[in-house]
Protein backbone atom coordinates (compact mmCIF):
# COMPACT_ATOMS: atom_id res chain seq x y z
CA UNK A 1 0.00 0.00 0.00
CA UNK A 2 1.60 3.30 -0.85
CA UNK A 3 0.83 5.85 1.65
CA UNK A 4 1.52 9.41 1.12
CA UNK A 5 4.94 10.45 0.69
CA UNK A 6 4.60 12.85 3.87
CA UNK A 7 5.05 12.67 7.48
CA UNK A 8 1.82 14.23 8.93
CA UNK A 9 0.25 11.30 8.00
CA UNK A 10 2.39 8.98 8.97
CA UNK A 11 2.49 10.61 12.81
CA UNK A 12 -0.70 10.03 13.05
CA UNK A 13 -1.01 6.26 11.86
CA UNK A 14 2.03 5.30 13.54
CA UNK A 15 1.64 6.58 17.63
CA UNK A 16 1.33 4.31 20.25
CA UNK A 17 -2.10 4.58 22.04
CA UNK A 18 -2.43 7.26 25.03
CA UNK A 19 -4.47 4.80 26.84
CA UNK A 20 -2.35 1.81 25.99
CA UNK A 21 -0.75 -0.49 28.56
CA UNK A 22 3.26 -2.29 28.40
CA UNK A 23 2.05 -4.70 25.48
CA UNK A 24 1.22 -1.78 23.37
CA UNK A 25 -2.74 -2.82 23.51
CA UNK A 26 -5.59 -0.23 23.92
CA UNK A 27 -8.11 -1.02 26.92
CA UNK A 28 -11.14 -1.75 25.37
CA UNK A 29 -13.04 -2.10 28.43
CA UNK A 30 -14.18 1.66 29.11
CA UNK A 31 -15.27 4.23 26.01
CA UNK A 32 -12.79 7.12 25.22
CA UNK A 33 -14.45 10.11 25.48
CA UNK A 34 -12.61 13.44 24.77
CA UNK A 35 -14.26 16.26 27.05
CA UNK A 36 -15.29 19.45 26.10
CA UNK A 37 -12.69 21.45 27.63
CA UNK A 38 -10.37 18.73 26.32
CA UNK A 39 -11.45 19.38 22.94
CA UNK A 40 -10.53 23.47 23.44
CA UNK A 41 -7.05 22.56 23.77
CA UNK A 42 -6.68 20.56 27.21
CA UNK A 43 -6.51 17.50 26.22
CA UNK A 44 -2.59 18.35 25.22
CA UNK A 45 -2.04 19.77 28.36
CA UNK A 46 -3.80 15.83 30.68
CA UNK A 47 -1.70 13.83 27.93
CA UNK A 48 1.83 13.45 26.67
CA UNK A 49 2.08 13.78 22.66
CA UNK A 50 4.10 12.16 20.42
CA UNK A 51 6.11 15.60 19.36
CA UNK A 52 7.67 15.58 15.89
CA UNK A 53 9.57 17.76 13.43
CA UNK A 54 9.00 16.92 9.47
CA UNK A 55 9.92 18.27 6.59
CA UNK A 56 7.44 19.90 4.09
CA UNK A 57 7.06 21.28 0.92
CA UNK A 58 7.09 25.03 3.01
CA UNK A 59 10.29 23.83 5.39
CA UNK A 60 10.33 22.37 8.36
CA UNK A 61 6.99 22.12 10.86
CA UNK A 62 6.22 20.12 14.57
CA UNK A 63 3.36 18.15 14.82
CA UNK A 64 1.71 16.88 17.94
CA UNK A 65 -0.41 13.92 18.02
CA UNK A 66 -2.58 11.91 20.85
CA UNK A 67 -4.11 9.04 19.89
CA UNK A 68 -7.52 8.23 21.64
CA UNK A 69 -8.40 4.93 20.55
CA UNK A 70 -6.86 1.93 18.70
CA UNK A 71 -9.19 -0.69 17.09
CA UNK A 72 -7.90 -4.58 18.14
CA UNK A 73 -7.21 -4.83 14.37
CA UNK A 74 -5.31 -1.36 14.44
CA UNK A 75 -7.61 -0.42 10.69
CA UNK A 76 -9.27 2.00 13.20
CA UNK A 77 -8.17 5.17 15.00
CA UNK A 78 -9.07 8.24 16.42
CA UNK A 79 -7.72 11.01 18.22
CA UNK A 80 -6.32 15.07 18.56
CA UNK A 81 -3.54 16.21 16.15
CA UNK A 82 -1.76 19.72 16.02
CA UNK A 83 0.55 21.14 12.84
CA UNK A 84 2.74 23.78 12.12
CA UNK A 85 2.67 25.30 8.82
CA UNK A 86 3.01 23.03 6.30
CA UNK A 87 2.29 21.99 2.41
CA UNK A 88 1.95 18.86 0.70
CA UNK A 89 2.00 17.63 -3.05
CA UNK A 90 -0.04 14.07 -1.87
CA UNK A 91 -0.21 11.16 -5.23
CA UNK A 92 -2.46 9.33 -3.08
CA UNK A 93 -3.90 10.14 0.54
CA UNK A 94 -3.43 6.12 1.61
CA UNK A 95 -6.70 6.69 4.41
CA UNK A 96 -10.03 6.75 4.81
CA UNK A 97 -9.95 10.35 7.60
CA UNK A 98 -12.72 12.05 9.24
CA UNK A 99 -11.58 15.33 10.63
CA UNK A 100 -12.66 18.08 12.85
CA UNK A 101 -10.94 21.19 12.97
CA UNK A 102 -10.90 22.74 16.24
CA UNK A 103 -8.16 25.84 15.24
CA UNK A 104 -6.65 26.70 12.50
CA UNK A 105 -7.63 25.20 8.88
CA UNK A 106 -6.37 23.69 5.81
CA UNK A 107 -6.75 24.26 2.12
CA UNK A 108 -7.30 21.42 0.13
CA UNK A 109 -6.71 21.61 -3.77
CA UNK A 110 -7.66 18.11 -5.72
CA UNK A 111 -6.01 17.04 -8.53
CA UNK A 112 -8.91 18.29 -10.70
CA UNK A 113 -8.56 22.04 -9.21
CA UNK A 114 -11.36 22.06 -7.03
CA UNK A 115 -10.52 24.04 -4.11
CA UNK A 116 -12.08 23.13 -0.77
CA UNK A 117 -11.32 25.66 2.03
CA UNK A 118 -11.80 24.05 5.82
CA UNK A 119 -11.53 26.28 9.07
CA UNK A 120 -11.76 26.02 12.39
CA UNK A 121 -15.13 24.99 13.10
CA UNK A 122 -15.64 22.82 9.83
CA UNK A 123 -15.36 18.90 8.98
CA UNK A 124 -13.96 17.27 6.23
CA UNK A 125 -13.55 13.41 4.58
CA UNK A 126 -11.15 12.08 3.25
CA UNK A 127 -10.88 9.44 1.00
CA UNK A 128 -7.39 7.16 0.63
CA UNK A 129 -7.36 7.56 -2.90
CA UNK A 130 -8.01 11.80 -2.72
CA UNK A 131 -4.68 12.88 -4.51
CA UNK A 132 -4.16 16.94 -4.64
CA UNK A 133 -2.20 19.71 -2.44
CA UNK A 134 -2.81 20.02 1.16
CA UNK A 135 -1.47 23.48 2.35
CA UNK A 136 -2.07 25.02 6.00
CA UNK A 137 -1.08 27.42 8.31
CA UNK A 138 -1.06 25.54 11.11
CA UNK A 139 -3.97 23.50 12.85
CA UNK A 140 -5.74 21.47 16.02
CA UNK A 141 -8.16 18.84 14.61
CA UNK A 142 -9.65 15.66 16.12
CA UNK A 143 -9.51 12.99 13.55
CA UNK A 144 -11.08 9.23 12.98
CA UNK A 145 -9.06 7.35 10.61
CA UNK A 146 -9.83 3.97 8.99
CA UNK A 147 -7.93 2.05 6.86
CA UNK A 148 -9.32 -1.18 5.09
CA UNK A 149 -6.29 -2.73 3.60
CA UNK A 150 -3.61 -2.48 6.12
CA UNK A 151 -3.21 -1.55 10.21
CA UNK A 152 -2.42 1.48 11.22
CA UNK A 153 0.26 0.54 13.71
CA UNK A 154 2.63 -2.61 14.32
Amino acid sequence: MKFISVAFVAAALFTLPASADMAGKTDHSHPKKISKEQIAGKFFADHKALVQKHESERGEYTTEDLENFLSVDKKFDTGMYKSGPSRFTIDRYGVDEFMYFVEGGVTLTSADGTVTEIKAGDAVTIGRDWSGVWDSDGYMKIYVIYSPDEPLAD
